[in-house]
């Protein structure tokens, strides 16, 4: 069950890193090369009545970049790509929804790499929303999407005899989310007076 009348809204959720995860796939020469990030945060407000009126806000941590070899992850690191000694964070914040269908949404937003910002767009499926697994309330969403490193100024590339470059310059973008339902704080409880 995805949405509900008896819904109350809007609901702040965080978006839970153990049950996320935040993956990228890039062409080198012939074939397709999968990384992802592993460290990461965000937060989002969700209208489960109104879609077009939740928001995303995702902060990434530039150096956790993982792609199953070290001496590939340190160049990532570096001033050839995303130069995190600068640049440590890469953000997304959403800027509008747009609802296909009961569970597919378009989100619009500003991606921020390596200083650079560019709007972008994800095509959101919405996977459900339910009792988590030992308590809590969440919900599921998987988000992709494609962007130019060029764009981003994530220029490096070189060339192998014959001229054909070694990496390509469109990046495909997958996101897999799972995120909490916050609970409201209680209010605190005022202090009893003291009698005279």
């Amino acid at each position: 069950m995805v949405a509900t009348s008896a819904v109350a809204a809007p609901e702040n959720y965080a978006i839970d890193p153990a049950h996320s995860a935040v993956g990228f796939t890039i062409r080198h020469l012939f074939s397709r090369v999968p990384g992802r990030f592993t460290k990461f945060e965000g937060k989002m407000v969700i209208d489960r009545e109104d879609f077009t009126k939740s928001s995303v806000q995702v902060s990434i941590d530039a150096a956790s970049v993982d792609t199953n070899e070290p001496a590939r992850d340190k160049h990532l690191r570096s001033d050839a790509f995303f130069d995190v000694a600068k640049h440590p964070k890469i953000t997304f914040e959403s800027t509008g929804v747009k609802q296909l269908a009961p569970n597919k949404l378009q989100v619009a937003g500003n991606l921020t790499i390596r200083g650079t910002t560019k709007p972008v767009t994800l095509d959101v499926d919405v996977l459900g929303f339910g009792p988590g697994y030992g308590g809590g309330f969440r919900g599921g969403f998987e988000a992709h999407t494609k962007v130019n490193r060029q764009d981003f100024g994530v220029a490096w590339n070189d060339v192998v005899e014959g001229g054909g470059a070694v990496l390509g310059d469109e990046v495909d973008i997958n996101i897999n989310v799972e995120a909490v339902k916050e609970q409201p704080k209680a209010a605190a409880t005022p202090a009893p007076k003291k009698s005279r």
